[in-house]
């Protein structure tokens, strides 16, 4: 026969303390007569007196550090993951610049051919473009792998990649000039034309 649910109820307030006397005498007689709830509520007591005696018992002021330090160390990769998935924009940008001057370097390091971006009315000899005196060169000139005698004028920007520039006393430039001989210079170059060209298609 099993027990009333009430004498365990009886139990637990018997050792919360809250138990009235008419109750604690009935808990008692019960009991007396019944080995199962009476074994039951010995462990109920050995329960509540270890957890009476361990609320006393406080760790070593060094408990934390020695855990910590017995737990096996975090590889750098999973930090790195964990740091890359919480910054997914800043992982893009640098990833996009990673690849975009590993591409643009090692382009600078291949032997690239002999170029122009320039029509008439300019004259090439031996990998020298050269600007005749009385001539206007409408629009900007990129050279690559050569160089450029300025005799007249060029309405726009001048640019040599990896050759030389030469200005007559008359030659005139009405932008910028500028020699691209190493390779941060080659990877700045690049990085502004392509920005340059993103802004104007968004125009």
């Amino acid at each position: 026969m099993e027990c009333p649910k009430e004498i365990v109820s009886l139990m637990h307030s018997y050792l919360d303390g809250d138990l009235q006397p008419d109750e604690e005498l009935r808990l008692k007689e019960h009991l007396r007569s019944c080995a199962a709830c009476a074994a039951h509520f010995h462990e109920l007591k050995k329960t509540v007196a270890f957890l009476q005696y361990a609320s006393h018992v406080t760790a070593p002021s060094s408990f934390t550090a020695t855990v910590m330090g017995a737990m096996p160390k975090e590889r750098k990769t999973v930090r790195l993951r964990r740091w890359l998935h919480g910054h997914p924009l800043l992982t893009a940008a640098s990833l996009f610049l990673l690849l975009t001057v590993g591409s643009v370097a090692s382009s600078w390091g291949g032997k690239g051919s002999f170029s122009v971006s320039a029509d008439e009315p300019v004259i090439i000899r031996d990998h020298t473009v050269i600007v005749p005196k009385g001539e206007t060169v409408k629009g900007d000139i990129v050279v690559r792998n050569g160089s450029i005698r300025i005799e007249g004028t060029v309405d726009g920007n001048v640019t040599v990649i990896r050759g030389e520039k030469y200005m007559a006393s008359a030659g005139q430039v009405t932008g910028e000039v500028e020699e691209i001989n190493q390779v941060f210079e080659w990877i700045w170059y690049n990085i502004k034309e392509k920005a340059s060209r993103a802004l104007q298609s968004l125009e």
